[in-house]
């Protein structure tokens, strides 16, 4: 039986990655929660590894009220003090501080919008951008969608949205289908809406 192929920076990985990689990454979200959960996992991992987010991602899923917008948009200071000691989430108090801003503007472009998912899809035509890259060091950083996603995050009050950590999240929510064409999961992703 041959091996199914992954994206290189699938293997080696702890279990956990490994599903991330076969299961979640370049799947298309269109549920806001989800949205909000990619956005919030995302800005919290800049300057950080991905793995050291996945492994608290529980964490961040029990302090963060199970990654509901409106309910992280009314944490207080208080709150916001109390995270900053819990071990479960990167104590940082500019990601956290961000993360409950976030919320805030999230649920603004939702009542604008309609839905966060759609304000989103809406940087890539609401379509999934496919890739078909055959090595790991053709994948880009950004992309002129993540640049214009970003800007306009910014311009509405967003933080932690550089157009590095929106590519990133648009490659985790499946705005863009970055698997390798070698990757069992390129096709499979590719055929999703």
């Amino acid at each position: 039986m041959k091996k199914q192929e992954r994206c290189p920076w699938a293997y080696g990985a702890s279990p956990l990655y490994l599903a991330y990689h076969d299961t979640e990454w370049g799947v298309p979200v269109r549920d806001d929660r989800r949205q909000f959960e990619f956005l919030t996992l995302e800005s919290a991992q800049a300057g950080l590894s991905w793995s050291t987010i996945l492994n608290k991602r529980e964490g961040y899923r029990k302090a963060f009220a199970g990654f509901d917008p409106e309910k992280v948009a009314r944490f207080s200071g208080k709150k916001i003090a109390a995270l900053l000691k819990d071990p479960g989430i990167v104590r940082n108090r500019l990601k956290v501080a961000a993360a409950v801003n976030n919320a805030k503007r999230f649920l603004e472009v939702q009542k604008e919008f309609g839905s966060f998912s759609e304000y989103v899809w809406s940087f890539t035509g609401g379509k999934q951008i496919v890739n078909h890259w055959s090595a790991l060091s053709r994948l880009p950083a950004t992309s002129k969608e993540s640049d214009a996603l970003s800007a306009d995050l910014k311009k509405r009050g967003f933080k932690f949205v550089g157009s590095t950590i929106i590519y990133a999240h648009m490659q985790a929510a499946g705005l863009v289908n970055d698997h390798l064409i070698t990757c069992f999961r390129h096709k499979a992703c590719a055929g999703l809406r």
